[in-house]
């Protein structure tokens, strides 16, 4: 078998121990191997890596273990080629399990150019991505608050729930704070309400009518201190988000002395006897694109709000050309059917596990995109929910999102709705004869004519 790396070594990591299996050659020319474990402490960790430079290691592989491969890999990154590598495409024989077979067999695949790669963003993005991710988790956190505190609202008889559509409005935190404060007369708690709200405090006064008690006012003002404590936090990492992601787009610094520079001489003057230039110069390349720039061009794309964009941008990167293709970035994200087909006959293509903060924010998306009348993803989602449901047909509509977010962000272009008559307009001689179909079966019999354009 074709050997790929000669010096490369397989890492089998753990909680507490990184066995490290290194495949060198000997005197002779043989492969060889080395077997040594360190402690995931970071002085034995960078050890490690003076150890695999000392054999000359080019190549590491590594399995991705929970959050355990992150320090490794923090330490390791720019000293050799790093391949974070996926469990399930590694297996080794039944039966033959230990820390030392897995890190040979991964030494042993390396070495012949038998693994493939995860992709493992670069540091600004993983940085970026570990302040979404949290803020992701700190908004589930409030929402569950929420929930607990609508449970602790049922078990003092009060149904504030089921007339007001959100319990943390301006409204229903000032009866909240009110009945928190010892209040208990449903009709001074139904004039606390605002807006429009007002024209149902009757309704509000049988809803606050409860057997609130001591027990109860604390939990709700424990819920409601929580609550207030999550969105001040989640406040803090919407600014922190806004301003790293300022500076990652900032041009870099001017080099020192730039601005004393001689100008550039004047190209020198044409030879009349020289043939003139058979080409005009090609044209300059389009400016990098920056975050700042990459998230007003996916704010723009339907369901796709600034807060969505930036976790989905934390998650895909904003450089298109990692991917060979918008499938291969749909491949990726593991938002297109699976391949399952054996003996002539196809069977259901699940869509597979991919990045589930990605896909999670993608059918968020979906959701929101489906709701805008007379756009190219309403039209989708219920050209497909009739006849594969409701599920299938927002995963239809998030691939759908993905595949426009690649060409936007490849392209450098604004979005460009393609309209709800796309689907119609691509099919249009089917839709004529399936309608006139319909007619014929109802006993009538229609001209169809081409609607004369406007003048």
């Amino acid at each position: 078998m074709q050997v790929t790396y000669t010096y490369c070594a397989g890492l089998d990591i753990h909680k507490k121990t990184v066995v490290a299996c290194a495949s060198v050659p000997d005197p002779q020319g043989q492969p060889q191997t080395i077997i040594r474990t360190f402690s995931t402490m970071t002085a034995d960790l960078l050890a490690l890596g003076d150890w695999l430079h000392s054999l000359a290691v080019t190549a590491v592989a590594m399995e991705s273990t929970g959050e355990f491969w992150k320090p490794v890999y923090n330490l390791l990154e720019g000293q050799f080629e790093l391949l974070v590598v996926n469990a399930q495409h590694i297996k080794n024989v039944p039966g033959r399990k230990t820390d030392v077979k897995d890190a040979e067999w991964l030494a042993d695949l390396l070495r012949h150019g038998l693994l493939h790669s995860s992709f493992i963003p670069p540091r600004s993005q993983r940085d970026l991505r570990d302040l979404t991710r949290q803020r992701t988790n700190l908004v589930q956190d409030r929402a569950t608050v929420v929930n607990r505190l609508q449970k602790a609202l049922e078990w003092a008889n009060l149904k504030l729930s089921a007339v007001v559509s959100d319990v943390t409005g301006v409204s229903a935190r000032a009866m909240l704070a009110a009945i928190v404060a010892g209040e208990t007369a449903p009709a001074e708690l139904a004039e606390l309400a605002r807006g429009r709200l007002r024209a149902k405090r009757d309704l509000l006064e049988q809803a606050l009518t409860g057997r609130v008690r001591e027990h109860h006012r604390f939990i709700i003002a424990e819920h409601l201190i929580q609550f207030d404590n999550l969105d001040e936090q989640i406040g803090r990492f919407d600014a922190q988000i806004s301003a790293y992601l300022d500076q990652v787009s900032a041009p870099p610094p001017a080099a020192a002395g730039a601005s004393d520079a001689a100008p550039a001489s004047s190209p020198p003057a044409a030879d009349p006897a020289s043939p003139a230039p058979a080409a005009e110069p090609p044209s300059p390349a389009p400016a990098a694109l920056t975050w700042n720039a990459a998230l007003v061009l996916a704010d723009a794309v339907p369901g796709i709000g600034l807060r969505l964009a930036q976790d989905i941008l934390a998650e895909t990167g904003i450089d298109m050309t990692r991917f060979p293709s918008a499938a291969h970035f749909a491949s990726w994200a593991k938002l297109c059917p699976g391949h399952n087909e054996s003996a002539g006959k196809r069977f259901s293509g699940a869509t597979g596990h991919g990045n589930r903060w990605l896909r999670t924010k993608l059918v968020q998306a979906a959701w929101a995109a489906v709701k805008v009348r007379d756009s190219y993803f309403a039209a989708c989602f219920h050209r497909l929910a009739g006849r594969r449901g409701v599920k299938r047909a927002i995963i239809a509509v998030a691939h759908r999102i993905l595949i426009a977010l690649y060409h936007v962000l490849a392209k450098q272009e604004a979005f460009r709705d393609l309209g709800a008559t796309y689907y119609d307009a691509r099919s249009q001689a089917q839709l004529i004869k399936r309608t006139e179909r319909r007619f014929a079966q109802l006993g009538l019999k229609v001209t169809v004519e081409p609607w004369p354009p406007a003048a």
